[in-house]
């Protein structure tokens, strides 16, 4: 019976993990638009990560993994499911995190703004949301 338990623990931390990787993927993406992956995006990745309940010690395997799947892949629909599920409060941190790598180097070009318009829509997230996260971020820089 208690083997039971444990194997549905495990399922549940495995399924957490790999709701992490989509996360990672879709944030690496969007540092990765612009051409430009610095290591302060990757910063922003991590504490994103960090907020969202991701074990300290299995970052690097997280990011790489991410990195893997976001090369191989050519949209962000899956990515995005992942996130789509999340409560409120976990849908912001991303927003967040998004907002702060697209100004991370104090411009959001054409691709990036573009990105977050799809992005508030594909994750059912209100724009005044989104908006006012943006703003929050551009009054920080």
């Amino acid at each position: 019976m208690f083997s039971l338990f444990k194997k549905d623990r495990e399922n549940e931390k495995n399924e957490d993990h790999l709701s992490l990787i989509s996360i990672a993927a879709l944030l690496i993406h969007s540092a990765k638009i612009d051409e430009n992956f610095t290591d302060k995006e990757r910063t922003i990745i991590k504490n994103a990560l960090i907020e969202m309940g991701a074990n300290k010690s299995k970052l690097d395997e997280i990011i790489k993994e991410a990195e893997l799947k976001e090369k191989d892949s050519n949209q962000i629909l899956e990515f995005t499911k992942e996130v789509k599920n999340k409560n409120i409060d976990e849908k912001k941190i991303v927003i967040e995190a998004l907002w702060n790598i697209i100004y991370s180097d104090e411009n959001a070009d054409i691709y990036e703004t573009n990105l977050m318009r799809r992005l508030s829509g594909l994750l059912y997230l209100d724009h005044k949301i989104v908006g006012d996260i943006k703003e929050k971020i551009k009054s920080n820089q």
